[in-house]
């Protein structure tokens, strides 16, 4: 075995929200964790915007939903308008389920926010060390452990850190996936974008009609805080050196708007559409864009590198922890790739809409033709109808057709639990956390079976929230601590041993 300066249980590398996410997670259940960024600091772009309600769920388990919500827009930003210019009027619109209005499903609400304050958030979640500007730039398995090395970049210094994982979180130009040679399928790289931030008076624009994104015929408008400030997205020009950018911005506003707009920042920016063709190499596990990068139509890409840690760290605990055999972390790739694909094909399909509906609107005005009183969406009010990709994901060999638009609730094995109130502002998702859940309407018959070799909790159900589940007196659910079901019995369980064969079996272990 070579030297190494440190040791650590896992290493994330990237400190984006799926990195940050991965850290809070790993740091809950006691698993010594460093992250390392190559940049020096959170980024100071919005990048991605919506925070979908499975997201807030996972935050809500973090116990920084609160903080979130309280950073970002109020509820009615949860919209999205087409126009022909910002200062125009809508000739469609499109409210975001799930973050314009409360959905009976869930106990929580997304947001519109700006991912530089989401990442502040995520960043204090945790009391786990952190290394901005530090660089992967090498990485070696052994036997039992993998040795990376790291160059921090304002030093010029080389240290070698020996982890028994990687969680790789390190971006669409994932330096992990391309040192492991994994390859990727899809479209790839899809589109150039510019996003320029300025400063500009148009409150008064936004607050008469509030949304997320404005997209018009001559670039899409963000506002980017609740206290102000604004990003402009367009394709990037030809030549981004002698480009006029306060012009640029201008005149995309347009010449009747009067208003002066102030650049802050400009960055550019490759849209990439694709997913890795496999998600572990032996100890190294990719997340987040390194695994999928998703284009940003529909708000998809950020919100499943986020699933993708909640699904993964539970693993990795419990392998380092003992309680789970290193297979365990097989079922990572098998149950979140399914998932990278079928978003990637709801993202591209979401693309293709929205052009096609600026592409009508941009035919209406060559042609001269009289302004309509709307433009129909093509996709008949389905744009962010995601809730069946969003909390009817599935786990287990008969899920693979699952997560379309729809989504109905079911506690069979391999769903998402589904929420109900258990008390006053206690949901079921709240009983879930660092360990697995049995929910049962008979606690005593269960809790003789309970076995010490997991982390476990017995969740008493009254008659009426069995009933919900459709669960006799002596039923009982077993929930993962991802809040998927694990194993189900109606009645009573078959033998005395049935809850620990299930937990074996959840979790590779032989005990």
């Amino acid at each position: 075995m070579s030297a190494a300066d440190a040791e650590v249980a896992v290493l994330v590398v990237g400190g984006g929200p799926v990195g940050l996410t991965a850290r809070a997670l790993l740091a809950r259940w006691g698993v010594p964790v460093l992250l390392v960024e190559k940049h020096g600091e959170l980024s100071p772009f919005p990048r991605s915007r919506l925070v979908n309600v499975r997201s807030m769920e996972i935050f809500r388990g973090l116990g920084v939903a609160p903080a979130i919500t309280a950073r970002a827009f109020p509820p009615e930003y949860g919209r999205v308008r087409f126009r022909d210019a910002l200062h125009g009027r809508d000739f469609a619109t499109e409210a975001m389920i799930g973050v314009r209005a409360p959905v009976p499903e869930s106990p929580t609400l997304g947001v519109v926010t700006s991912q530089d304050r989401l990442e502040p958030t995520l960043l204090g979640a945790a009391d786990a060390p952190v290394r901005f500007g530090v660089e992967l730039v090498d990485l070696a398995e052994e036997a039992e452990s993998v040795v990376a090395v790291l160059l921090d970049r304002r030093r010029g210094t080389r240290t070698r850190v020996r982890a028994r994982h990687v969680l790789a979180a390190d971006g669409a130009n994932s330096f992990v996936r391309q040192r492991l040679a994994i390859g990727t399928t899809g479209p790839g790289a899809v589109g150039r974008l510019t996003t320029v931030v300025f400063d500009a008076d148009l409150g008064h624009w936004r607050a008469r009609q509030p949304a997320g994104v404005y997209f018009t015929t001559r670039g899409s408008f963000l506002p980017l805080y609740p206290e102000g400030g604004w990003a402009w997205i367009a394709p990037t020009p030809e030549d981004t050196a002698g480009a006029d950018w306060p012009a640029l911005v201008s005149h995309a506003l347009g010449a009747d708007a009067g208003v002066r707009a102030e650049v802050l920042r400009v960055e550019h920016w490759v849209v990439n559409a694709f997913v890795a063709e496999r998600l572990r190499a032996g100890r190294v596990l990719l997340a987040g864009d390194a695994a999928h990068a998703i284009p940003p139509a529909g708000g998809l890409g950020m919100n499943a590198g986020v699933a993708d840690v909640h699904n993964l760290c539970w693993k990795l605990a419990g392998v380092l922890r003992g309680w789970a055999g290193p297979g365990l972390l097989d079922t990572y790739g098998t149950e979140r790739l399914p998932v990278a694909h079928r978003s990637l094909r709801q993202a591209v399909t979401h693309t293709r809409l929205m052009f096609q509906v600026l592409s009508r609107r941009r035919e209406q005005l060559l042609a001269r033709a009289a302004a309509p009183a709307g433009v129909g969406l093509p996709w008949s009010e389905r744009y962010f109808a995601q809730l069946g990709l969003v909390l009817g994901v599935a786990y287990g060999s008969d899920a693979a057709s699952d997560g379309g638009v729809d989504y109905v609730p079911t506690a069979e094995p391999g769903h998402r639990m589904p929420h109900f109130w258990l008390a006053p502002g206690r949901s079921t998702l709240d009983a879930f956390g660092e360990w697995f859940t049995l929910l049962t309407p008979d606690p005593p018959g269960w809790e003789q079976q309970a076995a010490a070799a997991w982390p476990l909790r017995v969740e008493p159900l009254s008659d009426e929230h069995a009933g919900l589940c459709g669960l006799g007196g002596r039923g009982g659910l077993l929930i993962r601590p991802d809040g998927h079901v694990g194993a189900r019995w109606d009645h009573r369980p078959p033998n005395g041993s049935a809850l620990r064969d299930a937990l074996a079996a959840l979790t590779g272990s032989d005990r």
